[in-house]
């Protein structure tokens, strides 16, 4: 993108979010950032020069008015808005499914030339998982009403801010084991957020990128109880990893999404029972992104949760 022109990201204060502004502002270009709190995403006006990156109070559950002034007049749009539980008065069927295709819509009508939807690897119109079911509507709606519009599937996606690897870093402090769901036997590709973000700025400036699909996948696949293991060899922990069979998993899933914190819930039980690994389809090198191994760069992060920090050692204690 070209400095100056003007784009406008849906969920541009979250874990993704804030990668793709930050590298759009790099670019001189001018970001409204659409989000439920303002206040929350004002760390991302540094990222550019006064007046530049404008967080604006509009979600993507907001009436279709609110969402065609905020695309009206942009060149492109960015929707990066998910959640893995539903709660708080949102569901998935509203932020990923309805959400994604009224925006799009409202983006066609106001004549952007380029709209951009992050998905998710696992999104499956035939899946008993509502999150994936979700995610597969979204992006129908994308496609029906913005035919043009480039979108991503990414599987975990890791970086100083995650979900996964913080969360169970967070786990070891208090609990002497780690859970390894259906045995640990699901399958993930993970894909360093910076590469991510790198694939989406990236396919705003290739034009055959319009209308197609990318899988947003790091260079090797990983089993969640491999993962685990190299997760404790980073941080030098030694902690048990206990096997704990999906039935049970949805036991506790079904009490434990009823808590403010959803640390586990059925939904996400039932995505753990699918292997989250590329399908061979066209990924972030297609867009000139060459993926970055897991184990050169979550160290640099994950360097926090180690005795000593960075200069600590791994010797699992």
């Amino acid at each position: 993108m070209q400095a100056g022109r003007r784009v406008t990201v849906f969920g541009g204060s979250g874990f993704v979010g804030r990668y793709v502004v930050q590298r759009l502002a790099r670019r001189g270009c001018v970001v409204r950032v659409c989000v439920r709190d303002t206040v929350a995403a004002a760390f991302l006006k540094p990222m550019g020069n006064v007046g530049q990156v404008v967080p604006m109070r509009v979600s993507l559950a907001s009436d279709d008015a609110a969402l065609r002034a905020a695309v009206e007049g942009s060149d492109a749009v960015i929707n990066l808005v998910g959640i893995l539980a539903e709660g708080g008065g949102q569901t998935f069927q509203a932020l990923q499914a309805e959400g994604p295709a009224r925006l799009a819509q409202a983006a066609a009508q106001a004549g952007v030339d380029k709209f951009v939807h992050v998905s998710a690897l696992g999104a499956d119109a035939g899946s008993k998982s509502v999150y994936a079911r979700t995610k597969a509507a979204g992006e129908a709606g994308v496609r029906a009403a913005f035919p043009g519009a480039t979108i991503f599937r990414p599987s975990i996606v890791i970086g100083p801010e995650d979900g996964f690897f913080n969360r169970f870093a967070r786990m070891t402090d208090w609990s002497p084991a780690l859970p390894l769901i259906g045995g640990g036997h699901t399958r993930f590709q993970p894909v360093y957020v910076g590469d991510l973000a790198d694939g989406i700025v990236a396919a705003l400036d290739t034009p055959a990128a319009a209308g197609k699909t990318f899988e947003a996948v790091g260079p090797r696949a990983y089993s969640f109880q491999e993962l685990m293991v190299y997760l404790l060899d980073q941080i030098g922990k030694h902690r048990g990893l206990i096997p704990l069979p999906f039935a049970l998993a949805e036991i506790q899933g079904a009490i434990l999404e009823k808590l403010p914190i959803k640390l586990l819930t059925r939904d996400q039980v039932e995505l753990l029972k699918t292997d989250n690994v590329g399908t061979g389809a066209p990924g972030l090198e297609a867009l000139g992104v060459k993926p970055h191994a897991m184990e050169a760069v979550a160290p640099t992060w994950l360097a926090a949760y180690r005795k000593g920090g960075r200069f600590g050692s791994t010797k699992r204690a």
